[in-house]
């Protein structure tokens, strides 16, 4: 019986994990597009207020990973369900570390540069996960291949680095006006 043929199809974690880095890069982007959309008045404000407070994504996402990560431990799904579980946790993930740098200082600027960063360096231990290689097939012969790969990667994130402090010099002041003039 094929795996197709077959109704629950057990997922490797390199499959999950792509579905979980392209859930946690769809909903990073969607989460970034929908803020600015909204401090810049083009959309409605779909933001919760509890009490005059604004209740962040954050925490939306910290219960989205709770109720994820306890129905992993508890239900340990497989197949379809599994791939939904992964799909939702990158979801959670995405919320969450969108918001990364209002752990760090509460209070602070939606815009934090700390929540950028965090968000690469999750995407990237997705992408580890889900694409890289196990170890017991790494040869002597790929050392070459992976010494090229680690410096074009390391090159690509000082250009990243560099293009990110370019770009929120940019439009870093904008930002912070848009943020200043929507809130409460």
């Amino acid at each position: 019986m094929t795996t197709a043929e077959h109704p629950i199809r057990r997922e490797t974690a390199h499959r999950l994990a792509r579905r979980a880095l392209f859930s946690f890069i769809v909903t990073f982007v969607l989460s970034r597009i929908f803020v600015f959309l909204i401090m810049s008045d083009e959309m409605p404000n779909l933001y919760l207020f509890m009490h005059g407070r604004h209740v962040h994504h954050l925490n939306y996402g910290i219960f989205l990973m709770s109720a994820v990560c306890g129905y992993s431990v508890f239900r340990r799904p497989i197949g379809r369900a599994a791939e939904i579980t992964a799909l939702l946790y990158g979801v959670a993930m995405g919320l969450t570390f969108d918001e990364f740098g209002m752990w760090l200082h509460l209070g602070g600027s939606y815009w934090q540069r700390a929540s950028v960063d965090a968000v690469i360096v999750v995407a990237a231990v997705f992408g580890l996960v889900a694409f890289v290689r196990s170890l017991e097939k790494f040869e002597a012969r790929h050392f070459r291949a992976f010494i090229a790969l680690a410096i074009l990667l390391i090159g690509f994130g000082v250009v990243l680095y560099i293009a990110g402090n370019h770009l929120g010099g940019l439009v870093g002041p904008r930002l912070q006006e848009l943020e200043a003039a929507s809130s409460p």
